[in-house]
């Protein structure tokens, strides 16, 4: 038997580890996430000034008379160091922050989520589902729920990946792994889906008018990708789930459970369900059958009263535009279900508190929400988005790259561009008209390049502050660990940003130029260019 006294000796550290341990040093020198904000915002009012002294002008892409076009065609710095601009600062900060979209859904998903948890319903669901599950095969459901969850994106951010961090708590591993494997699948693997959801038909529409520059007659359907994104979706599942397991959770180490808030952690997680949890699951799932029988009722039949008025859609419809509502309809059934068949809840007032315990636990989400706001607010007014967004359209345009491997620099380029745009169909609305006619003129579909697209944007969504839930994860991951810094976080989810890039751009080439497969239903793969006479 060895000597107790023996030191054991330090486990060796292998270089990318070393590179993740610098990115988040480097990352966590950064101040507090909301002064981080709030500086952030400062220096955008800054720089407007100076750009807008400078006169920093880029052509518009888009064409003259869109909404949104000057007259002179140009997108121009606005300054806001300036008397009108301190007037439109002064004048719009409450409503730069009660308007911003997260919000309101956090807000509201919230309040449901917070009866759920009172009940004691989240916590029942969870451990029937891992108590004696295989320990990877766990890893990999989240991920893939993650990434199914998108088509209703909401539910992934607001219930999911919080729900991944106490499942993995649960367990016995790192609940943060458990929260960064579920963003990865949400929000890294956002253009993989089995599904068609609300931002194909948004996405569909701005590349067909893109497209409609070079063939006024050009069609791009809401389907232009959905075969690439069922086949997308079991790839990002595999790699999501093998970085997660070999990287993420390894680097993150043993959990010390002295760093967490001590109202998230439940030593009862692993102890075996009562008689008086069963029966409140059982009428959760009464509960449950009930709410998704009333969403059928509002979507399937032609007189569903939440399908598009208008057209009858059912995707682009105020079914899925207002699905924040069903999200709390669910859990508020289902979790007074639960109270109601396991003793927990009683009435009205029980609900109640429920609600208000939920919104108790969101102060420093709507701290930082408040200066987030804020920046993105003056990042909008300033146009420094969408001249980043041109500029860097125009340096891939100047390249003159002509082949197939044109797109593996242009899912790098709007990666890049995701950074500091972080909206899906915000980026495409300013970057489609240049990306768009220019690959057509070489050759190429606008469905595939509309794919290629939606890799770019999704990898980097999980490792920039400028998406609009990146800050609503922090909060949530803060309460696992008190001291996470933006730079931890980084770190944590920078590998799947690196490997989905990869292993996504590299099977996007092989699946359209390789196999010669489409991107979707009668989605061609080439344009052919009218030629003169």
């Amino acid at each position: 038997m060895a000597d107790s006294s023996t030191p054991v000796p330090a486990k060796r550290r292998g270089a990318f580890t070393r590179f993740l341990d610098g990115v988040e040093f480097l990352g966590n020198l950064l101040p507090h996430p909301v002064t981080l904000f709030a500086w952030l915002a400062v220096f955008i009012v800054l720089l407007s000034g100076l750009f807008g002294w400078m006169g920093l002008a880029v052509e518009d892409p888009r064409p003259a008379g869109a909404r949104g076009v000057a007259e002179d065609g140009m997108i121009r710095a606005v300054s806001l160091m300036n008397a009108d601009g301190v007037r439109r600062i002064w004048t719009s900060l409450t409503t730069n922050f009660t308007g911003f979209a997260p919000l309101g859904v956090v807000l509201v998903a919230m309040l449901g989520v917070g009866v759920a948890e009172k009940s004691g319903l989240l916590s029942a669901a969870v451990r029937g589902m891992v108590l004696g599950a295989p320990r990877h095969v766990v890893t990999v459901a989240i991920v893939f729920a993650g990434i199914v969850s998108n088509t209703a994106s909401e539910v992934g951010y607001v219930v999911l990946i919080p729900l991944a961090g106490a499942i993995f708590y649960a367990l016995g591993r790192h609940p943060l792994a458990g929260m960064a494997a579920a963003f990865a699948g949400v929000s890294g693997g956002y253009s993989a889906n089995l599904l068609i959801g609300t931002i194909d038909p948004l996405l569909a529409g701005i590349t067909q008018e893109a497209a409609r520059l070079i063939d006024p007659t050009y069609i791009v359907l809401p389907t232009a990708n959905w075969y690439f994104m069922v086949a997308s979706t079991f790839l990002i599942t595999v790699v999501g789930s093998l970085v997660t397991i070999f990287i993420v959770e390894p680097k993150l180490g043993e959990y010390d459970k002295s760093k967490a808030d001590p109202t998230v952690l439940d030593d009862r997680m692993m102890e075996p369900l009562s008689s008086g949890e069963k029966k409140g699951l059982f009428y959760a799932l009464l509960a449950l059958l009930a709410v998704l029988g009333a969403m059928a009722l509002t979507l399937m039949p032609e007189w569903g009263i939440l399908r598009n008025p208008e057209t009858g859609d059912r995707f682009n419809s105020p079914f899925f535009r207002g699905f924040v509502v069903w999200i709390l309809i669910f859990f508020v059934a289902t979790g007074f279900a639960y109270g109601r068949g396991a003793g927990t809840m009683k009435n009205d007032r029980d609900v109640i508190d429920g609600m208000a315990t939920g919104l108790s636990s969101l102060g420093l989400y709507i701290v930082l929400v408040f200066f987030a706001a804020q920046f993105v607010a003056f990042f909008g007014w300033t146009n420094l988005g969408a001249i980043t967004a041109v500029s860097g359209a125009n340096f891939l345009q100047d390249t003159g790259l002509t082949g197939p491997l044109v797109f593996f620099l242009f899912i790098l380029m709007c990666a890049v561009i995701n950074l500091s745009l972080g909206s899906a169909s915000a980026q495409w609305a300013v970057t489609a008209p240049i990306f768009v006619p220019m690959l057509m003129l070489i050759g190429y579909a606008p469905e595939v390049i509309q794919a290629a697209y939606r890799i770019g944007d999704s990898t980097t969504n999980i490792i920039t502050p400028m998406m609009s839930y990146f800050g609503l994860i922090l909060a949530w991951a803060t309460r696992y660990k008190k001291d996470l810094g933006v730079g931890t976080m980084i770190a944590m989810m920078l590998p799947y940003t690196i490997f989905f890039i990869l292993t996504w751009s590299t099977f996007f080439f092989i699946w359209t130029f390789g196999l010669d497969m489409p991107v979707g239903p009668g989605s061609p793969t080439f344009y052919e260019v009218p030629t003169a006479g």
